[in-house]
């Protein structure tokens, strides 16, 4: 049987692109006023009440060590790959790593540095390799070989949200926030940070799309546009990256989810860029096997 791969709901993944390659997704949560929403699972309340007290929180080593297990009994003892959300964003990755303990080298994690088809992406393409008939060594150098390409970029109305939750500095959010700029952020080693500022919305996401077809070069790549209820802003983005960029392999726009929305408020848009693609056309594990990781992972 293939090695099972497992990621959690920050990843973006859609359903059904999750049912074709096998992939196995455990929800994050949403507290809302103290109730429990599992992302992906339960309704989350719309609209959320006004002056609600809203908070996040990763997956438990106890829900990761039942979703390790199916998934272990699933791939016949050949391996489970673990991809989660960036560890300096969430408690997920280190709830994984204590899961993992438990089944010796038979489970494996990754560390995406990411989050959203940052994360989505690397595990998209473990289940490729798997899915070609990869080991499990194989498919864990696939997910750190496009995980350690991956660019996610975000522009935010407010960064309020983050603020709150504590994904960024408060200085950086007072400094963002001050005259009305429009920030432009960036993931860098697994952490949310800003990387410019602008005055307008519209030069944020011009700054964006500019530093995404630098990234992408001149070879095929995968790309993913994400938002939080803004499709038409996100539609307007995807259209200018492809004009932009002339060799990608494979896009997505998606909706982001309610876990990374909570951070990132109404109006946020994401881009992702991996150069060189996520292994749409050669998910060989031969290919996988020439993976050169920048940034080796701990060991688990």
């Amino acid at each position: 049987m293939p090695v099972v791969v497992v990621t959690d709901s920050s990843a973006c993944i859609a359903p059904e692109v999750a049912q074709r390659y096998g992939i196995r997704v455990v929800p994050l949560h949403v507290l809302v006023d103290g109730r429990d929403v599992r992302e992906g699972v339960d309704e989350m309340p719309h609209p959320i009440p006004q002056g609600a007290t809203v908070s996040t929180s990763g997956a438990s080593p106890g829900e990761l060590t039942e979703a390790y297990a199916r998934a272990l009994a699933e791939s016949a003892g050949d391996g489970v790959l673990a991809v989660h959300i960036s560890r300096q964003l969430s408690g997920t990755w280190e709830a994984g790593r204590q899961a993992a303990e438990g089944f010796g080298d038979r489970v494996r994690i990754v560390d995406s540095q990411s989050t959203a088809m940052g994360l989505g992406y690397p595990a998209l393409a473990a289940a490729r390799v798997a899915k070609a008939g990869g080991d499990l060594r194989a498919v864990y150098q696939r997910a750190v070989d496009v995980a350690n390409r991956g660019r996610l970029l975000i522009m935010v109305d407010r960064l309020d949200h983050l603020r709150r939750g504590g994904r960024i500095g408060t200085a950086a959010a007072l400094l963002g926030t001050a005259l009305a700029m429009k920030p432009v952020l960036h993931v860098v080693d697994g952490k949310l940070v800003l990387r410019e500022k602008t005055r307008t919305a519209t030069k944020a996401l011009a700054k964006i799309v500019e530093s995404a077809a630098e990234y992408a070069g001149d070879g095929p790549a995968a790309l993913a546009v994400h938002h939080l209820q803004a499709p038409d802003r996100a539609e307007e983005i995807a259209e200018a990256l492809r004009e932009r960029i002339p060799s990608i392999s494979e896009m997505v726009v998606s909706e982001i989810g309610s876990v990374i929305g909570a951070h990132v408020g109404p109006g946020a848009i994401g881009v992702l860029v991996c150069p060189g693609g996520a292994g749409a056309e050669d998910a060989s594990p031969g290919a996988a096997e020439q993976a050169d990781p920048a940034h080796p992972q701990p060991e688990n």
